[in-house]
């Protein structure tokens, strides 16, 4: 009778320890995943669109295995703040980073700290000049696309146009200039290719003015103010390389009683929402579709692939696409 009542003692004591496990095992939850998301700049209207785009593909990712948690910082278009943020997430030890870098020409040194860390990193929408001679670490890739396509698209749309966009009738193309930033190589090939599919397919162009607006609404509606005022008439075209800074164009155009389609052409980049509207309203001569859902998709993709252990490609570019009046 002892006898049974030991054994049956010892069978309770591990029933009881089977069903604690059981309450911690149910207690842990989900794995947790953590990202770290390094945005170059909020005030930015496709970069907006692409963040919320990430947040809600991770979220719509987690479920009761894994528990995704994304934190994304502004790093306010300044290096220095950028640097802090990365520095700060590889401290946390975080599983992976997404890097909206503020300045490309910086990009080794985040390459360097991610790696030593062991981190996987995806780098999304502004490359380093020369990009494709660029070497990226055994776990991260570049998820972007190819500015030279939006140039390019925006020159197209400008020569089907009556004339070629010779409002003015005198002989050329006279266009005005709004830059994202100087010092970013979008800017650079959208600027470069939209007047070289012009000039290439014998368009003759004048340069009135060209600056930089840094892809801020409010710099593009002053740039466009002081060209209309010092250039009135002369001007067939606005070049915008945004969206952002074409809506700002847009409100000087108004302002200064001009009218899109009738005495001057206005172009952006980003294919925003509002920017469409306008566009199928012939407010807007032409954008071209920079794909935030299609990036932000791709570039969680590669996170995830990192975090299995997939091989991941290098380079993946997400085609842009000409938006013009239906």
């Amino acid at each position: 009778m002892k006898k049974l009542l030991t054994v049956l003692v010892a069978l309770l004591m591990v029933l009881c320890l089977a069903g604690c496990g059981a309450k911690e095992e149910e207690a842990a939850g989900p794995k947790e995943v953590n990202i770290g998301v390094c945005i170059y700049q909020f005030n930015d209207n496709f970069m907006t669109l692409y963040r919320e785009e990430i947040a809600k593909y991770f979220d719509a990712l987690s479920n009761d295995e894994v528990k995704y948690n994304v934190e994304i910082v502004d790093g306010k278009n300044d290096a220095a703040t950028q640097t802090e943020q990365i520095n700060t997430f590889i401290a946390k030890g975080v599983d992976a980073l997404i890097v909206n870098m503020v300045q490309p020409s910086t990009i080794e040194a985040v390459e360097d700290a991610a790696e030593e860390a062991g981190i996987p990193v995806v780098f999304i929408n502004r490359e380093p000049a020369e990009a494709e001679a660029h070497q990226y670490g055994a776990n991260q890739c570049y998820v972007g696309a190819k500015a030279q396509e939006s140039g390019t698209y925006q020159g197209m749309i400008v020569y089907d146009l009556p004339n070629h966009g010779d409002l003015n009738g005198n002989g050329k193309v006279d266009y005005v200039m709004i830059m994202g930033d100087v010092n970013n190589t979008d800017a650079q090939y959208r600027t470069e290719y939209s007047i070289k599919y012009l000039t290439d397919n014998g368009v003759e162009v004048n340069k009135l003015l060209e600056q930089t607006g840094n892809w801020d609404q409010a710099q593009g509606q002053e740039i466009a103010a002081n060209a209309l005022s010092n250039f009135g008439a002369e001007i067939d075209v606005i070049f915008c390389n945004n969206d952002g800074m074409a809506l700002g164009a847009y409100q000087s155009i108004v302002a200064a009683g001009r009218e899109v389609g009738k005495d001057i052409y206005l172009l952006g980049v980003d294919a925003l929402d509002e920017c469409v509207e306008m566009v199928n309203a012939g407010t807007m001569t032409g954008t071209v579709l920079n794909d935030a859902v299609g990036q932000a998709t791709a570039c969680c993709d590669a996170v995830v692939g990192f975090l299995a252990g997939e091989d991941v490609e290098t380079y993946q570019y997400v085609p842009y696409v000409m938006v013009t009046k239906d």
